[in-house]
């Protein structure tokens, strides 16, 4: 049995989780909190990580990979090894070059800090370049990366709404507003297994502001 550790406010723990319902493979959560980790499966201490039969394994992104290879039933990822690496080609923009950017204003849009207005004008100009690429790559034909429900779509569906809200909120405008983003979202939101992780994510989020609170 699989046990998933982490939060689902996490984005990147609510990807694996989404992959996992997708492919339909068993598995168990264990909540763990930033600060509360089992330092020997996640040296870093981050979330999520995955606890196998064999050991622990940590990055989000290898999680998806050994799924991928470890049940190989309802794959995530096409068979050709061009097709693949298109997967991961996106995956890797939407993490590095928008998630990873725009999660320089979330201080600010979710969580009552303040970003300078130098740092703003950085991330908006760093995004604007970035999108421009990233709708290079993208299909949306219906799923992010053609015809198919591929591991980008679940990093896109944690991620997309993220950069979405934040620079909506920051700058006034969303800085995906010219891709189909939106119907996008809307049609992966009618898949059972984004809705659980949605609701799931909802309820831990109320929990983590909570205890933020103290």
């Amino acid at each position: 049995m699989l046990t998933l550790c982490g939060f689902s406010a996490s984005n990147y723990y609510n990807k694996v989780k989404l992959a996992l319902l997708e492919k339909g493979v068993a598995f168990e959560e264990e909540l763990a909190w930033v600060g509360q980790t089992d330092k020997a499966a996640s040296p870093l201490g981050k979330v999520p990580y995955l606890k196998t039969d064999a050991g622990p394994l940590s990055e989000s992104t290898v999680l998806l990979e050994y799924i991928e290879d470890a049940y190989p039933a309802h794959p995530l990822m096409p068979a050709d090894a061009f097709a693949k690496g298109k997967v991961r080609e996106i995956v890797r923009y939407l993490e590095l070059h928008l998630e990873l950017v725009a999660r320089n204003l979330y201080g600010e849009a979710f969580f009552g800090g303040k970003v300078s207005d130098a740092a703003k004008e950085k991330t908006g100009e760093q995004l604007t370049k970035n999108v421009a690429a990233f709708a290079q790559l993208v299909k949306f034909s219906p799923f992010i990366a053609g015809d198919t429900f591929t591991l980008a779509d679940c990093a896109a569906a944690v991620h997309l709404p993220l950069v979405s809200s934040a620079t909506k909120i920051i700058y006034g405008r969303d800085c995906l507003a010219e891709l189909p983003v939106r119907d996008y979202l809307k049609l992966l939101g009618e898949r059972p297994t984004v809705q659980r992780v949605n609701a799931d994510r909802k309820t831990n989020t109320e929990l983590m502001l909570q205890r933020a609170k103290g």
